[in-house]
């Protein structure tokens, strides 16, 4: 790659493909995009993003941290579905960055991956991100280098749909994030204090701001049988416990703000509001809920579902949901609890006037119905490819406390040389795939798949009906299967396997990760490698 004028192109055309992958740079790959660009609007989006140290105000709190402009998060860009979307992004950071278009499936060299998809755009320097927005709804974008995307370097991106009915009044763009930087620590120093812990690793300061009273004993929760059943002699743990990671914060925020100093939404009673959530957490998992309204989930990852209504919802690192609310009169707190921290971040949705609600608001809706990952079903607008799987491939989600080193089928991802040391799960283009998401570990994993969208087929324990501490077989197991939500990003409880379906029609190199910043930092990795056929 070489730089013309400050700005850096893509990976170069005449790339190898060692071992018949089909690489970033290929024809395959421009070959797609180009059949994106013909049924796209025509229509060219120009926008530039910078990235750089600033300090930012959390509302009473200043941080010195990095950001895509001035704010935390980034100014929303917009666009409509077949957009030409060139984005100019510019490095003012120290060190180098990349830009990952979280959700979408856009052409491979444009993803955002260091050494794999593209070379990192040097300090000073420019990059063009130019590619076809193909598909409309709620995505984000960050860094993929390093602990990066745990300062603040994340933005939501919005892709209009212009067959849309746009049955609401008002929209609302919420962005939750678990904050360190500036506070008590870098990103960079946990994951070194986390690598050099014992089998109990963990990075936990007190709680600075939002401290909520523990009533998750009366909320409810998913649970596999592995976490339901405690072996004789261990320590039953809360399932608000589980759930919390290795990392407590100082603060949790909501669209950058402390829930000391909330952020207003403000509308007339009566309007219906779409709210487009948005994790960007580094690690929380965050329980979701409006006091006084319950929520009607219409999309997850960008794609509609049938609508669902439900008193709350648990949304992981990485995930969306767009959730319809006709609005009561008055001033409602939108909490954002953080599972097991004894912390939330919070907004208020304003439609009179009145008092706040308290930073510490426990909304009745928090006890009420759970979203389920099973309650979601695609839209009967959206096409799905119910063909059985041409290949399968299992990834093992596996772990070690002690050294804090996580894995995806006993392999570590290095991110300077991205196939040194693993097997990728290699693929052809036309065929559909299945992917078997097995969590051996006791913590949650949000698996993220670039570049394609899935439509999750099954959900369940990974070995039902056995009691705890039997021999088990996971031959014997089997999943009921299903027609589910078309998702990129899916929690994956301990003791938990979900299967994932996807038509392999964007060729390249891809990579799918735990989403927790520091579980990806260690190395929890693999790729999904196109391999050339006559056709590509």
């Amino acid at each position: 790659m070489a730089a013309t004028g400050g700005t850096w192109a893509a990976l170069p055309t005449t790339a190898t493909a060692a071992e018949g992958r089909v690489l970033a740079g290929s024809d395959a790959v421009r070959r797609v995009e180009q059949a994106r660009l013909a049924r796209g609007t025509g229509r060219r989006v120009r926008a530039s993003v910078t990235a750089q140290p600033v300090e930012v105000d959390l509302g009473g709190r200043v941080v010195r941290t990095w950001s895509y402009g001035d704010q935390v998060p980034g100014r929303p860009l917009r666009c409509t579905a077949g957009d030409l979307l060139e984005v100019d992004v510019r490095n003012r950071l120290p060190e180098p960055t990349t830009v990952h278009w979280h959700g979408l499936r856009l052409r491979n060299d444009m993803d955002g991956v260091p050494h794999l998809t593209q070379p990192v755009v040097p300090p000073g320097e420019t990059m063009r991100y130019t590619f076809v927005a193909p598909d409309p709804g709620t995505y984000w974008f960050h860094p993929h280098v390093g602990m990066q995307r745990e300062r603040g370097l994340f933005a939501p991106l919005i892709i209009d749909d212009p067959r849309e009915a746009g049955d609401y009044d008002v929209e609302f763009v919420v962005v939750l994030d678990d904050w360190i930087d500036g506070a008590a620590g870098t990103p960079d120093e946990v994951l070194s204090e986390l690598r050099n812990g014992d089998m109990e690793a963990s990075y936990k300061v007190p709680v600075q701001a939002g401290q909520i009273e523990d009533r998750s004993a009366s909320w409810d929760y998913h649970q596999t049988a592995e976490m339901a059943n405690i072996p004789a002699g261990q320590t039953p743990v809360s399932a608000a416990s589980r759930m919390a990671d290795s990392v407590r914060y100082p603060f949790y925020l909501l669209n950058g703000r402390l829930p000391t100093a909330p952020e207003t939404f403000a509308a007339r009673p009566g309007q219906r509001a779409r709210i487009r959530l948005i994790s960007a957490a580094g690690t929380t998992t965050f329980r979701v809920a409006l006091g006084g309204h319950r929520l009607t989930v219409t999309h997850t990852d960008g794609f509609p579902v049938e609508p669902i209504t439900v008193d709350n919802l648990h949304i992981g690192a990485g995930e969306r949901y767009d959730v319809l609310v006709t609005l009561g009169d008055g001033a409602f707190p939108l909490v954002a609890i953080a599972e097991g921290h004894g912390a939330q971040a919070l907004g208020v949705v304003r439609t009179a006037s009145g008092a706040a609600p308290s930073a510490a608001a426990a909304p009745r809706e928090l006890s009420g119905r759970l979203l389920r990952l099973t309650d979601l079903r695609a839209a009967p607008t959206v096409g799905q490819d119910n063909l059985p799987p041409d290949v399968t491939h299992t990834l093992h989600l596996t772990g070690d406390m002690f050294s804090f080193a996580w894995r995806i089928n006993a392999q570590s991802y290095d991110h300077a040389r991205p196939f040194a040391g693993i097997t990728p799960a290699e693929i052809r283009e036309g065929q559909r795939v299945r992917l078997e998401l097995v969590n051996q570990t006791p913590m949650y994993h949000p698996m993220h798949l670039h570049g394609h969208s899935f439509t999750v087929r099954g959900s369940g324990d990974l070995f039902p009906g056995a009691a705890a501490g039997e021999l088990r077989d996971p031959a014997r197991s089997r999943l009921p299967m299903f027609a589910g939500a078309v998702k990129d990003t899916v929690m994956v409880a301990p003791g938990e396997r979900v299967i994932a379906d996807f038509t392999a029609d964007n060729p390249g190199q891809w990579l799918t990760h735990c989403h927790n910043a520091y579980h990806m930092g260690t190395g929890m990795a693999t790729i999904v490698s196109y391999i050339a056929t006559s056709s590509a």
